[in-house]
């Protein structure tokens, strides 16, 4: 009862002024964390604790005290209205914003360490039995239109860890975000991602001698080994030997906490994990891995027959002002106002058609939107559909609406409604 409480005002809390957090400039240290690294980042995305953590009880306007409120619906079948655990392999930080979730050490053929996490496969049992999400799609992730394979291999080692056949990740780079002129802050004039994958690097691996089980795992640190990672149990992580969006990583405890980004799916607020994408900008803004790979991955086929994908709507350029309950969007992020609130397909207890991969369909509202301020917060897929036949959203640039072609990997954690 208590945890419900709790949980419905910071479900609420999304659809309030300030909600998403703020942005942070840093310029040759990780501000956010004290350590003055090589990495330089120019924009950030973290939740704002005071307005996720609310005070808004489920018992306002009523007769009665908290106290006589029963536990959250969810509590009885998933589906209905409440707070609910995804990624049950994970332990989520409301007020954080956070998800601590099993590290896994692998090798590199040639012995370099692997540091990866495991978020989703397409086997129902597999998928019970560790905590993680369940996608049929992944069944259909197979080899490129140019024969291409988008997977990784492996094999089991003699203790029992991974050892894969190809894909690396360099974190060294420097993440640079500088937003373009106001007020059309996204596409931003200099995006570089903070790591980057190599050619042959896919989140997706199979094991050779069992190639129907399919596990998104992907690479959080790289070559580096755990002495020098258990640095950052608590925290002032050093990114240019980690994922961006890490902001603990301990293999003496075999965790690692990674940050989670606010969005919406069908109306709920939602949680996901931001950690791959095919392209470089998106990559760069969200704090991702650039894996040139994914983009081979077939887009356009949402919820057809043998489509690995399923579908993500970032708004591009929705209303503005940080205390505004209607903000919304990459201009808005761009402008340090917050996470864009992006709105999702399909998740887990909402729909059946939920991946980790999700193809991204940008929606433009149209200058009329605009200039008569129609342009408020959407939470559902069906609210774009229907406002693109409508003629009040388009692609981008005033282009058709649909697929950009570009891939994130973006494994769902938690519904916080």
């Amino acid at each position: 009862m208590g945890i419900f409480t709790i949980i419905m005002a910071l479900g609420l809390a999304f659809y309030l002024p300030g909600v998403v957090g703020h942005s942070a400039t840093r310029s040759g240290s990780d501000g956010e964390n004290g350590n003055n690294n090589p990495k330089t980042t120019t924009l950030s995305f973290p939740c704002n604790e005071p307005a996720l953590a609310g005070t808004t009880l489920a018992s306002t306007g009523a007769k009665v005290p908290i106290s006589y409120f029963g536990p959250a619906p969810s509590n009885v079948d998933p589906t209905l209205v409440g707070p609910f655990l995804l990624l049950k392999s994970g332990t989520v930080d409301l007020k954080a914003c956070t998800v601590t979730i099993p590290l896994y050490l692998g090798h590199m053929k040639d012995g370099r360490t692997v540091w990866y996490v495991l978020t989703d496969t397409n086997d129902k049992g597999t998928a019970d039995l560790l905590g993680i999400l369940f996608s049929p799609k992944l069944n259909y992730l197979n080899a490129a239109q140019d024969g291409t394979p988008l997977y990784r291999t492996a094999s089991l080692g003699p203790n029992g860890d991974v050892i894969f056949d190809q894909g690396t990740v360099d974190f060294s780079p420097n993440r640079v975000v500088v937003p373009g002129p106001a007020p059309n802050f996204f596409p931003p004039t200099t995006a570089t991602p903070g790591s980057v994958g190599s050619k042959d690097y896919s989140p997706i691996f199979r094991f050779s001698n069992n190639p129907g089980v399919v596990f998104n795992a992907p690479i959080i640190a790289f070559n580096v080994d755990a002495t020098e990672l258990n640095q950052f149990c608590n925290g002032n992580v050093d990114h240019g030997l980690v994922l961006d969006n890490v902001v603990k990583i301990c293999p003496d405890q075999k965790t690692v906490t990674l940050k989670l980004v606010p969005s919406f799916s069908f109306g709920r607020p939602t949680l996901y994990i931001a950690i791959e994408s095919s392209n470089p900008m998106i990559a760069a803004i969200e704090g991702d891995t650039s894996v040139p790979l994914l983009s081979k991955v077939t887009t356009g086929l949402d919820d057809g027959a043998f489509s690995p994908i399923e579908r993500l709507f970032p708004i591009v350029n929705g209303q503005m002002g940080i205390n505004n309950p209607s903000r919304q969007g990459l201009d808005s992020a761009l402008a340090g106002e917050g996470a864009p609130l992006t709105v999702l397909g399909g998740i887990p207890t909402d729909a059946t058609d939920y991946s980790p991969l999700w193809d991204l369909n940008p929606a433009v509202w149209n200058q009329t939107a605009v200039n008569n301020h129609f342009n408020g917060r959407l939470t559902g897929e069906f609210e774009i559909l229907g406002l693109v036949a409508q003629g009040w959203m388009t692609g981008l640039n005033g282009g058709p609406f649909g697929s950009s072609g570009i891939i994130n990997n973006c494994p769902i954690a938690f519904r916080l409604l």
